[in-house]
């Protein structure tokens, strides 16, 4: 079974998520959007299509809880029930049911070090 398929996207904390934005677009020529930028990709075996997000978040986001660090790495999976299944019974901590919303289904995860982690299936997969 496949586990992580690519990257889904990085989070990190920031004082204004708004500068930050732009700060990106003007310097490095990122395509924000009030959410950060989005990043297509295509793999080169299979044609499939995914992308990778970028976003800054407010410094004072829970969303990151229970993991006190400043950043959140989001993994495009394949078949993300069956890999909960399988991480549970690999003593992974499991933080939350699986929640699934019209453009994907989402879990999320502690490693070793306590990092949350973000698993993600996107529709249609």
């Amino acid at each position: 079974m496949k586990r992580v398929i690519a990257i889904g996207g990085i989070f990190f904390k920031c004082k204004d998520p708004e500068q930050v934005n732009e700060w990106y677009k003007t310097h490095l020529g990122l395509p924000t959007s009030p959410y950060g930028a989005k990043f297509d990709w295509k793999d080169e075996e299979s044609d499939k299509k995914g992308y990778t997000l970028w976003s800054p978040f407010k410094e004072s986001t829970q969303y990151f809880e229970p993991s006190p660090k400043e950043f959140m790495i989001n993994y495009h999976v394949e078949n993300i029930e069956a890999l909960v299944e399988e991480l549970k019974k690999e003593g992974v901590t499991i933080l939350d049911e699986v929640a699934t919303y019209e453009y994907g289904k989402f879990v999320h995860i502690l490693d070793p070090e306590g990092n949350k982690i973000e698993l993600f299936e996107p529709a249609g997969e």
